[in-house]
C-alpha cells in the first residue's frame, strides 16, 4: 500500500511487491508504468529523482491503480492506452488491446502496399483501429474503411484516427462483417474473433474479465468468421487483391483450406516472433488469370 509520505522509489517498490505477492508475472514493469501514469513523470525523471515525495493526489491515483491491477485489470485498460507499431492507441473495455502478435500482419500487409501507390483498404472487425490506422499512417496514399459490429468500438477507432491524424483517409462502418460494405478494395485485413467454446472457459482473467467477449469468441470451433469472410471476400477485392487474416496459432491449416476452396491463390502462412503460425494470406486472380 502506497502512502503520500513515500518517495517515488519507495512507491514503486511497494507496488511491485504487492503485484508480485498477487502472482502477477510483470510486477516490476507494471509498477513502473502505473507510477509514471499516476505522476505524469517519465522513467528518466523518476530514476534521477528517486527521493521526490508523492503528492496526495498522486498517491490517491496510485491506490486506485493498485486496486485495479490486483483485480487483474490489464495495465493498458487502467491507463487507457497501448503501444502498437511505435504508436499509442486508446483502448477501453469495448476493444481488444493491440498486441505484438498483430505486427506480423502489419509487416506482411506493408510488403504488398508499395509506397506512393494509391490503394483502398478494408479492415473487418477493426476494434481499436490498430490495423487499419497503422497501415494508413505508414502509407500516405491509402484510403481505408474500418468495419465493426460494435458502435462503441467504432468510437474508439475514430478517436484513434484523429489522434494519428489520418481521419481524412479513414471512414468507419457499423456492420456485421460484410453486410453493409460496398465497393472493391485492394486489400482486406482482419483479426477476427477466433477463440473456441472450449478455449473461452480457459482464458486468463486479464482477458476474460476485461476484454469484450464479442471480439474474442469465434463460434464453437473458433472459425466461424473465417468461413464467412473467406467465402465472401472475393466479391469485394479488385483483381490481384489480397486477403490477410490473423489467426490462432493452431488454425493455419483450416484457414488455408477455406481460402483455397474459395479460389484464393498464393496462400501462405507467416509466423510471429515466437515462431507460431500467426497470419494466413492469399490473393485473388488477376484479369489475365481468370478463365
Amino acid at each position: 500500500m502506497t502512502r503520500p509520505d513515500m518517495t517515488l522509489e519507495q512507491a514503486q517498490r511497494a507496488l511491485s511487491a504487492a503485484f508480485k505477492d498477487a502472482g502477477i508475472d510483470t510486477a516490476h514493469l507494471d509498477a513502473r508504468v502505473l507510477l509514471e501514469a499516476a505522476t505524469g513523470l517519465e522513467t528518466t525523471h523518476i530514476a534521477l529523482n528517486p527521493e521526490r515525495l508523492l503528492t496526495p493526489q498522486e498517491n490517491a491515483r496510485l491506490l486506485t491503480y493498485q486496486a485495479q491491477r490486483l483485480a487483474f485489470k490489464p495495465v493498458s485498460k487502467i491507463i487507457g492506452q497501448r503501444e502498437f507499431w511505435g504508436r499509442a492507441f486508446q483502448v477501453n473495455e469495448h476493444v481488444l488491446d493491440p498486441r505484438p502478435d498483430s505486427e506480423t500482419l502489419i509487416e506482411a500487409a506493408l510488403a504488398h502496399l508499395p509506397e506512393g501507390q494509391d490503394f483502398r483498404l478494408l479492415d473487418l472487425g477493426t476494434g481499436s483501429g490498430c490495423l487499419l490506422l497503422t497501415l494508413l499512417a505508414e502509407r500516405a496514399q491509402g484510403q481505408g474503411v474500418g468495419v465493426d459490429v460494435s458502435s462503441q468500438a467504432l468510437k474508439v477507432a475514430e478517436a484513434n484516427a484523429k489522434a494519428l491524424d489520418v481521419q481524412s483517409r479513414a471512414s468507419f462502418l457499423n456492420s456485421h462483417w460484410l453486410d453493409k460494405v460496398v465497393g472493391r478494395f485492394d486489400m482486406i485485413v482482419s483479426n477476427p474473433p477466433y477463440i473456441s467454446d472450449a478455449e473461452m472457459a480457459e482464458l486468463d482473467k486479464n482477458v476474460l474479465d476485461y476484454d469484450p467477449h464479442l471480439a474474442l469468441h469465434g463460434g464453437e470451433d473458433g472459425l466461424d468468421p473465417y468461413r464467412l469472410i473467406s467465402a465472401e471476400a472475393q466479391k469485394y477485392l479488385r483483381p490481384e487483391g489480397w486477403l490477410l487474416f490473423e489467426i490462432g496459432h493452431t488454425q493455419g491449416p483450416q484457414v488455408c483450406a477455406m481460402m483455397r476452396q474459395s479460389g484464393f491463390l498464393e496462400i501462405s502462412v507467416l509466423p510471429d516472433l515466437a515462431a507460431r503460425d500467426r497470419v494466413v494470406m492469399g490473393r485473388v486472380a488477376g484479369v489475365s488469370e481468370r478463365k
